[in-house]
């Protein structure tokens, strides 16, 4: 959002001042560290329960059973999320557009990755018979996953031939090529 407004900003007429981009990164902040609480208190009770739910998490963090492939992804995403809050955190940096910006790209990256391949793999590690089947998406799952998003999504219905058209009169919808 912040980087959409500056975007706005600059090819168009519409004024945004800094006092409301700033804002909103102060907001971001505070979110930030709610996501990081969050996520503290869930590994603190997995660990401190030590139940049966604590494989997912032994698995996401430090592997388990010499299987550990997703433990330097999610860690990436941890130091890109703390970093970011940290940028976020400190005025003089959240007001200044370089470390600004920085910080939007490492909160996408680092919550992309932490909710993406740290929510649903690791749910399913290990599965109900106790086996460990490793995942580590290939280059094309990245590619596909990149490019599924808005940009993905836009790009795809402006190159394709097919048209979705609804006609609210009589709640008909039709495709057209």
């Amino acid at each position: 959002m912040i980087m959409l407004f500056q975007v706005i900003r600059k090819y168009t007429r519409v004024e945004i001042k800094d006092e409301a981009i700033f804002k909103v990164a102060e907001l971001i902040a505070y979110s930030m560290f709610i996501n990081l609480f969050l996520l503290g208190a869930e590994v603190f009770k997995e660990y401190y329960s030590h139940t049966i739910h604590l494989a997912p998490m032994e698995y996401l963090f430090q592997g388990l059973k010499g299987h550990s492939d997703l433990v330097p992804y999610i860690w990436t995403a941890m130091f890109f999320n703390v970093a970011a809050f940290i940028l976020f955190l400190v005025p003089q940096t959240r007001e200044n557009y370089v470390t600004l910006n920085i910080g939007c790209v490492l909160i996408f990256i680092g919550v992309y990755i932490e909710k993406g391949l740290g929510l649903v793999i690791p749910g399913l590690v290990p599965d109900v018979l106790g086996e460990i089947f490793e995942y580590s998406p290939t280059g094309t799952e990245i590619l596909v996953s990149l490019g599924s998003g808005p940009p993905g999504c836009s790009s795809t219905r402006c190159c394709s031939g097919w048209r979705y058209r609804y006609s609210p009169a009589s709640s008909t919808s039709e495709m057209t090529g």
